[in-house]
């Protein structure tokens, strides 16, 4: 097996765990809300702090809870019931949210020229799209397009042609954990040693399975390789049976803007064929982005 693939197989240490003293007693920190995040602007004139309310509640809905009532929504974003429901009733008469049965609240189609805005103004989500039809054309597998967006990959295109590999359903705009993902760990590597330093802080690193590295050690061994290879193999560690290979969209600076990858089934493809059968269409992919960029 080729040396890369530790990427995706860090191992974890066998040292046993010391005792802990009985007078010591770890913090409670207190979690990280919507509402707290808005509260840290309280003071800041410029802040509108209905607006964040309102696009709040707007991402509390996800794809597994479609239909949330105020109690719920008040509940996922820490803010009282009033103002959630003053953010539904203004939401719902501009169109974006509705009650059907009068008690639980869901998106409304309009909510996607939200999301069009973006789309349509970003060059790469245009320029990509063949090129991850290509990809899957060849290579017949699933490819996809992600950024990172606060501590989560976030999906921006995907191949026309792409089938189903994991246990929930991936779209445009659908979201996954940076940490255990050939995506995330391309452009997590991509990130100054602050900056990882305070992802790190912030994100609960969680064993999905039993290859998933899940310290924070495991995770700078394995962006190690990653800025070393200059790519990324994920192995069966966001869900098991799972495959994908990433390498980095780059600007004229020498960040990494984007991330593109091809996704397989474990039992179909092993991890040294990706590595000498797609990693080269990725590359020569994510050339042709980067003097997009480069324009």
């Amino acid at each position: 097996m080729a040396k890369s693939a530790s990427a995706g197989r860090t191992r974890v240490g066998s040292a046993s765990p010391k005792k802990a003293k009985a007078s010591i007693i770890a913090p409670n920190v207190p979690a990280v809300t919507p509402a707290s995040e808005i509260q840290a602007f309280a003071g800041d004139p410029n802040f509108m702090a209905s607006l964040a309310r309102g696009l709040a509640v707007i991402r509390a809905f996800t794809q597994q809870r479609r239909h949330l009532t105020i109690a719920q929504l008040s509940q996922r974003t820490a803010i009282p019931r009033a103002a959630v429901r003053r953010c539904l009733y203004t939401l719902a008469a501009l169109g974006y949210v509705a009650a059907e049965d009068g008690h639980s609240y869901a998106l409304r189609p309009r909510i996607l020229a939200l999301g069009h805005a973006y789309l349509s103004s970003t060059p790469l989500v245009y320029a990509v799209q063949p090129l991850l039809d290509q990809i899957t054309s060849a290579l017949h597998e699933s490819s996809s397009m992600a950024v990172l967006e606060s501590d989560d990959i976030l999906y921006i295109a995907r191949s026309s042609t792409t089938t189903r590999l994991m246990s929930i359903e991936l779209g445009i705009g659908s979201r996954l954990p940076a940490y255990c993902t050939s995506m995330g760990r391309v452009l997590l590597a991509g990130l100054s040693a602050a900056e990882l330093d305070a992802y790190l802080s912030r994100v609960k690193l969680v064993k999905l399975t039993g290859r998933t590295a899940s310290t924070p050690d495991e995770l700078k061994t394995a962006l190690n390789t990653v800025r070393r290879d200059g790519y990324c193999v994920v192995d069966q560690e966001l869900e098991i049976g799972l495959r994908s290979i990433a390498v980095p969209v780059v600007d004229r600076d020498g960040r990494s803007v984007a991330a593109i990858n091809v996704g397989t089934q474990s039992s179909r493809v092993s991890v040294s064929e990706m590595e000498s059968r797609f990693l080269a269409p990725l590359r020569a992919a994510a050339h042709e982005l980067g003097l997009l960029l480069a324009r």
